[in-house]
């Protein structure tokens, strides 16, 4: 057994992934923007993240734009029959590297069809609309029209499940009665608490959640508990991190991003370990002060 395979496997909908997967936004420039700096190590992570054991990439045509999706369909086009690639709409970036929203129906049918060519696909595994009334994290507003529009491009062949990413509880409730939802994606870490009850929910009903900004995004966590526990682990505190998310809930999966051979095998490694109950209950407390 693999490392990633030791932290099992989850539905996404009538699809299957292991639960440590890869997050591609790190493949693009600086603040997510232009190309990368080393094109041959960025499509050289993609590929031994396969061979590692990895079936879940994470991306976006917002990245680059573009670029993170022309770097898989490079890097692994024809596809593996078991490999999932999730991708994202509702945002656009500006010439100055702003993110914008994009949420009518005609940009999100745009988009769609722009992660189709840029990925090389006839149909897309799973999207997740990226909510953006509020870019720094979830807020509320109403998404009936543009659920609606990708329910529509479902029915159509184009996208296989549905998702939602930057969403709240409510935003989810009033998704899930438009469509099926398999997946939220939001900010979610060892300090970052906000979303408990909702990932208990939505494991009753068998919905993924996938956390990102493990160590904090764009702020790091700083926390000398965290430092603590990952010393007594032998484990950096990404791994250490990222098996407490592991340990969290079961529905939970994982896409931690690189742009580094070594922090990939690093991260792939967190899959194996194992965190004793003493250690779990500290990193709890660090959420439980913040």
């Amino acid at each position: 057994m693999t490392s990633i395979q030791q932290a099992g496997a989850y539905a996404l909908g009538d699809l299957t992934v292991n639960r440590l997967g890869y997050g591609a936004m790190q493949l693009a420039g600086p603040h997510v923007f232009g190309p990368p700096k080393d094109k041959a190590q960025a499509l050289a992570v993609l590929r031994e993240a396969l061979e590692l054991g990895i079936n879940h990439i994470d991306t976006s045509d917002f990245y680059g734009p573009h670029i993170t999706n022309q770097l898989i369909r490079e890097a692994l086009h024809p596809y593996r029959d078991d490999l999932t690639i999730v991708t994202k709409v509702g945002a656009r970036r500006g010439d100055d590297a702003s993110w914008l929203l994009a949420n009518s129906p005609a940009e999100l049918e745009s988009a769609v069809h722009d992660n189709l060519r840029n990925l090389g696909l006839d149909m897309l595994d799973v999207v997740n609309l990226r909510l953006m009334f509020d870019v720094a994290g979830p807020a509320e507003g109403d998404i009936e029209q543009s659920v609606t529009t990708l329910a529509e491009l479902q029915r159509k062949g184009l996208i296989r499940h549905l998702g939602l990413s930057n969403a709240t509880a409510r935003q989810v409730a009033q998704a899930r009665g438009i469509a099926d939802i398999v997946c939220v994606q939001n900010q979610y870490n060892i300090a970052h608490r906000a979303d408990d009850a909702l990932i208990g929910r939505l494991a009753q009903d068998g919905i993924a959640y996938v956390p990102f900004f493990p160590l904090g995004g764009f702020s790091p966590l700083q926390s000398a508990t965290l430092e603590r526990v990952a010393a007594e682990c032998q484990a950096t505190p990404m791994q250490t991190a990222l098996a407490w998310l592991l340990q969290r809930s079961p529905n939970i999966l994982l896409i931690p991003g690189t742009s580094s051979l070594e922090h990939l095998r690093q991260n792939v490694a967190a899959a194996s370990l194992a965190l004793p109950p003493q250690a779990v209950a500290e990193l709890d407390g660090i959420g439980a002060a913040g």
